[in-house]
């Protein structure tokens, strides 16, 4: 499996991100050393798939198997890739505080502690549908790796399209995210853009 080795907020900084969209309280203070340097149309459009592509953790195969997918759906193109995104597994881990960043997310149902209605999930990249129920397994919510993420990930705030129960380590998903629901400052028409020249 490829792994991206990448110091993480060495590669917010490139991207011009906050590192609390991935999970991370840590600040850079550091200044990216690239004023006044003019970006080409190519250079912009880029740059955001590499930021949505960063941020999700997907590598450049599954992204644009994705994206040929969010184009064969009705809708807007850009707006099915990001709610594909945002329904990976891994995410909704993530999104629902069993994790405090989408790496460890991604590790936990690696690792297998994650049930999908009822059944073990070991693939971070599963799609979630409207009406799963996505718990930690039973043999694992007292182990005191799972306490220790819920007490610092349990407060962060879970979006709408989500419904969790902290106590129970268990969250449903009541519907699919719209673009409106989605807090991730990336500009998707760009990288329908750049896919499709």
């Amino acid at each position: 499996m490829a792994v991206n080795k990448v110091p993480v907020l060495k590669r917010c900084r490139s991207l011009g991100l906050e590192p609390s969209y991935l999970g991370y309280d840590k600040k850079s203070n550091r200044e990216l050393k690239r004023a006044n340097k003019k970006v080409s149309e190519y250079g912009l459009q880029l740059r955001e798939k590499q930021k949505a592509k960063f941020i999700y953790g997907v590598l450049e195969k599954p992204f644009r198997n994705y994206y040929d997918k969010a184009d064969q759906m009705k809708g807007m193109t850009g707006t099915n890739l990001m709610t594909i995104l945002e329904s990976r597994l891994d995410n909704v881990v993530f999104r629902l505080g069993f994790a405090r960043t989408r790496r460890e997310a991604r590790q936990i149902v690696d690792h297998k502690f994650v049930t999908v209605n009822g059944k073990l999930v070991n693939i971070p990249s599963y799609l979630v549908k409207a009406g799963d129920v996505i718990e930690i397994k039973e043999s694992r919510k007292n182990s005191q790796r799972m306490k220790d993420v819920v007490e610092v990930a349990g407060g962060r705030l879970v979006p709408e399209w989500l419904d969790v129960d902290v106590e129970k380590m268990q969250g449903t998903v009541k519907e699919l995210p719209s673009r409106e629901m989605i807090d991730v400052p990336v500009d998707e028409m760009l990288i329908v853009e750049l896919y499709s020249k």
